[in-house]
C-alpha cells in the first residue's frame, strides 16, 4: 500500500490535461477547503475527485491487481 500514490496519479494528471486543454483553471490539492481534493474549479465552485482502478478494484488495463494479498 505505501506504494499507491495519493497525489499527481496518473488518471489525475490525464483529467488535469484535458481540463487544460478544453480552457479550463483550476488549482490543484486545494488545502482552504475541508478533504482531500484532487481538483478545484474555484471559478464554477465545483471540485473533481479522481479514483484511479486500485482504489475501485475493477480489471481494466491500466489497474494492476496485487500481487501479494490476493485477498485484500
Amino acid at each position: 500500500m505505501s506504494q499507491v500514490k495519493g497525489k499527481n496519479t496518473k488518471p489525475e494528471m490525464k483529467i488535469r490535461s484535458m481540463l487544460h486543454s478544453l480552457g479550463y483553471r483550476f488549482r490543484i490539492h486545494n488545502n482552504k477547503l475541508p478533504g482531500k481534493l484532487d481538483i478545484t474549479l474555484v471559478r464554477h465552485k465545483k471540485i473533481i475527485f479522481v479514483h484511479g482502478c486500485f482504489k475501485h478494484g475493477h480489471n481494466c488495463a491500466n489497474g494492476k491487481r496485487p500481487v501479494t494479498r490476493v485477498e485484500f
